[in-house]
């Protein structure tokens, strides 16, 4: 990394817009200077009670462990900087656990909870995930949960959601939508990438989408080849490009752990009930989850490389700084302000 952007990155404030996992730790997240991350803090299939019990755990343990902030505003995400901790966004990848009861909102961001995905990849309630043949959209009962989670500012993410849910979602929302980890099929075709409609939709909400390096997202297809750098910022310079770098941000998937071992569960279960998304990289490079990254970064802890390939790539000082969390900082505060 150059000597200028060395020091323009330790003073940036670097924003992972989706990390899949954590066992607690946030060593490799530090290590790599990043200020907060959206955590999946409960299982993609978990139910009511498991999800409320997942979120005061995770503020227990924020308030009772060094170097964590939980995050509820976006001025907490400033002093997690100026303290040097990590930043813990509570996020969901499945709505699952509103069920019908769209009173549960109101209660879930009460606890904390800050950002929900819509839809996994199957459907559910309120609309339809991007792995279901019929591409269903938004439910009249999703059309109600868009609304009250406007209402009382919980950010809107359609990662995994299907193409007629994203569109729905982004013409139903009166804030800014998030692909949180998604790139552009126009650029590596896979089942979890997004059209370029669906980009400019979110785009037009004024949200951002976070460009990831999983390879289940990045992966070009070569057997020789892992996920890549390269396809990464072509990613990010489509996007850029085509919607506008103020947009962009990183999504990593990654997991923060201490060691891999912890996220084995994951990987079985993303490898045996959903090997469309991913069973070919498993098959070309082995179900381990390093396999799954760039060789330049295996894990958090290489987070600076990525700065450096966007600015290898081209991108100007300010594209660099508003994909590596100015614009997600600025994105969530305009979703979780008061109604």
């Amino acid at each position: 990394m150059n000597s200028n952007l060395k020091m323009d990155y330790s003073a940036a404030t670097v924003i992972d817009g989706l990390v899949f996992f954590s066992d607690g730790s946030n060593r490799d997240m530090l290590a790599g200077g990043v200020t907060a991350m959206n955590l999946t803090v409960t299982e993609m299939a978990a139910g009511f009670e498991d999800a409320v019990q997942d979120l005061v755990r995770w503020r227990r343990y924020c308030r009772t462990t060094p170097g964590w902030t939980l995050i509820e505003t976006s001025d907490d995400i400033d002093r997690a900087k100026k303290e040097g901790s990590l930043g813990l966004i509570m996020g969901w990848q499945n709505a699952k656990p509103i069920g019908d009861q769209l009173e549960r909102i109101e209660l879930f961001r009460d606890l904390g909870l800050r950002i929900v995905q819509l839809t996994y990849n199957e459907a559910n309630l309120l609309g339809d995930g991007c792995l279901e043949a019929r591409n269903g959209g938004l439910s009249t009962l999703g059309i109600k949960a868009v609304q009250e989670m406007n209402r009382v500012g919980l950010a809107i993410d359609v990662s995994h959601c299907a193409e007629q849910t994203c569109l729905d979602t982004c013409q139903q929302s009166t804030r800014p939508v998030l692909l949180t980890h998604a790139n552009a099929n126009a650029v590596v075709r896979r089942p979890r990438n997004k059209s370029d409609e669906v980009i400019q939709a979110v785009a037009r909400t004024g949200g951002v989408i976070g460009c990831s390096i999983h390879g289940y997202l990045n992966w070009g297809g070569d057997p020789n080849e892992q996920s890549s750098l390269k396809n990464f910022v072509a990613n990010v310079r489509h996007i850029g490009n085509l919607a506008g770098y103020e947009h962009v941000g990183i999504g990593s998937d990654f997991p923060s752990v201490d060691n891999y071992d912890a996220v084995t569960h994951v990987m079985v279960m993303s490898r045996t009930k959903y090997p469309g998304s991913g069973g070919d990289l498993a098959r070309a490079f082995g179900d381990v989850m390093q396999a799954r990254y760039p060789k330049e970064t295996p894990t958090p802890a290489q987070f600076p490389v990525l700065a450096q390939a966007l600015e290898d790539g081209g991108l100007t000082h300010e594209q660099v700084m508003g994909v590596l969390g100015r614009n997600f900082h600025r994105v969530l505060k305009e979703c979780w302000k008061p109604a």
